[in-house]
């Protein structure tokens, strides 16, 4: 399973983390575990691109991706991080056939 963990201090995003992999189909086939991947690189990418908002973002094996926001996120930042976990919690609603268990798992942390 990929969990995302989403921080947040005083309400507004200060960063996530994601760890895992799907487990839907063989590595290099899982749409799932590559579904979770584009929208998470994508809205790092994205802050990054269309944004001032300044992102400290680290990728790692076995599906480890860690990124914060050290100075907060502007309107704009915190409206691509909705559109992320508006994603991913679509992506989520899939679920494995036989446990009913989800491949994505979207956690919320108060630091």
């Amino acid at each position: 399973m990929i969990t995302v963990t989403v921080y947040r201090t005083d309400g507004s995003y200060s960063g996530f983390k994601a760890e895992g992999h799907a487990g839907y189909a063989e590595e290099g086939e899982d749409i799932i575990c590559a579904a979770a991947s584009v929208l998470m690189i994508n809205t790092v990418n994205a802050i990054e691109a269309l944004t001032s908002d300044e992102v400290s973002a680290e990728e790692g094996a076995s599906g480890y991706l860690s990124c914060t926001f050290p100075g907060g996120l502007s309107p704009q930042g915190k409206l691509l991080m909705d559109a992320m976990l508006l994603g991913l919690s679509q992506v989520s609603e899939t679920r494995e056939a036989d446990s009913g268990k989800p491949y994505v798992s979207v956690l919320f942390e108060e630091v």
